[in-house]
């Protein structure tokens, strides 16, 4: 019996000859990622490492969204900054989250518990294999 295998994600990703433009596509939705100015890109779309960013704030803010419908505690907006910072010990992301509504400081602790469990936060906390073919 082998291990079950779901795709959870699919897309495609294109570049030409404009210096790091890429054009990634998933089903009908398209983004541009670039390389900043100071990289020697256009800076015509995030950059990679924000996209990558990107990934984990929305799924962040996606799966509080869903855990503070379901309690149904009245929060109007959540808001999360991402920092990347590489040293020499590796990458730490650094985030900090904030929410208008009316919580206690107690919900915003189990929040937080939450937001560690998001699925993007697992993989990236977790062994992550890449499969590189031609």
């Amino acid at each position: 019996m082998g291990i079950e295998r779901r795709v959870v994600g699919e897309l495609s990703a294109k570049i030409s000859r404009v210096k790091y433009q890429t054009i990634i596509t998933a089903g009908k939705h398209s983004i541009i990622a670039d390389e900043p100015l100071a990289d020697g890109g256009d800076d015509t779309g995030m950059s990679p490492y924000n996209l990558l960013l990107a990934s984990l704030a929305s799924c962040t803010v996606i799966t509080l969204r869903m855990y503070i419908d379901r309690k149904m505690w009245v929060v109007d907006e959540i808001k999360i900054d991402l920092e990347l910072v590489r040293n020499d010990h590796g990458v730490i992301i650094e985030n900090k989250l904030e929410f208008k509504g009316d919580i206690t400081q107690e919900q915003k602790k189990r929040l937080v518990v939450i937001a560690n469990g998001c699925p993007i936060h697992k993989i990236l906390t977790g062994e992550i294999l890449i499969n590189t073919s031609l």
